[in-house]
């Protein structure tokens, strides 16, 4: 099967849910021009990232007018949205939503909140707690926020889980060089990419935003890899961006029976180590 993706790498305003809607709706206006099926924002774009004590403010539920536009917009195309989540018991998180066709798919709430260094998330929002893939008309994806793709278990368990597509939405902030012309979280993320993509046999559609917030500059460079890890679309650094590409699940299937890593994944081992590492070091 052979269908459009696009990348929206978008400038969201800080705070500014009903700007960011209109950016929503004006990148999926594009998107539908060029036949794109499925539309892919970026971490917390809905709200912008640098939130600290307005996450109450722009959270949002799934009955509020602003999520009622988006999710009558996914009857033109699907999308992933990064927003605030308001749960029914007043948490707040950090979180990504599937939409198709008027209708929630899949709701992912991020599971590593980083609280170091210039990051501060897990002071104001909660952390999510499951991992998981889901289908679509397209094939079997899961969706991941940023700092969840930095802890290798959970790429991992969303593989065994069956995903053929994994969606990394994130907002990562330009830091340190590293000797070369790329910022050091460049080429963390396209190697964390690279090898997700060829170990597991998948796409990798990754989704990061531009901009600048409270002195923060966000790089961009949003990119898919194809199962044997070539970049197959890339959008450039520090630049609002839409980038479409078609993608053919006849990759993964050619890339699976090549090497065929998933197929022997022995997860009842991992289970079982894991398992006496908690009990030796925890209990």
């Amino acid at each position: 099967m052979k269908f459009k993706v696009g990348l929206a790498q978008v400038y969201p305003h800080l705070g500014d849910v009903e700007y960011n809607l209109k950016i929503y709706e004006t990148q999926a206006a594009t998107a539908v021009e060029q036949g794109v099926s499925l539309l892919v924002f970026p971490e917390l774009s809905l709200t912008g990232y640098t939130l600290r004590d307005m996450v109450p403010v722009v959270s949002q539920r799934f009955d509020e007018p602003a999520f009622e536009r988006l999710l009558h917009l996914s009857h033109q195309i699907a999308m992933v949205v990064g927003f605030i989540e308001e749960s029914s018991d007043y948490q707040f998180y950090n979180a990504a939503v599937f939409i198709h066709d008027g209708k929630i798919l899949h709701l992912h709430r991020k599971i590593y909140l980083p609280t170091y260094g210039m990051f501060d998330e897990q002071r104001y929002m909660a952390t999510g707690n499951r991992i998981r893939a889901f289908d679509t008309p397209w094939g079997r994806m899961a969706m991941l926020i940023c700092e969840d793709m930095w802890h290798p278990s959970v790429p991992y368990i969303a593989a065994l889980d069956g995903a053929q597509f994994l969606i990394a939405i994130s907002s990562s902030p330009s830091r340190g060089m590293e000797g070369g012309e790329k910022l050091y979280g460049t080429q963390a993320w396209e190697r964390m990419n690279r090898v997700y993509a060829q170990s597991f046999c998948q796409y990798i559609i990754y989704v990061n935003r531009v901009g600048y917030e409270d002195g923060i500059c966000f790089w961009g460079g949003s990119e898919i890899l194809n199962p044997e890890a070539e970049c197959v679309a890339k959008a450039p650094y520090f630049e609002p961006d839409l980038q479409v590409v078609e993608l053919d699940t006849e990759r993964i299937r050619r890339s699976r029976i090549f090497s065929p890593l998933l197929r022997d994944e022995r997860p009842e081992l991992t289970l079982r180590e894991l398992q006496r590492i908690c009990h030796e070091r925890y209990d």
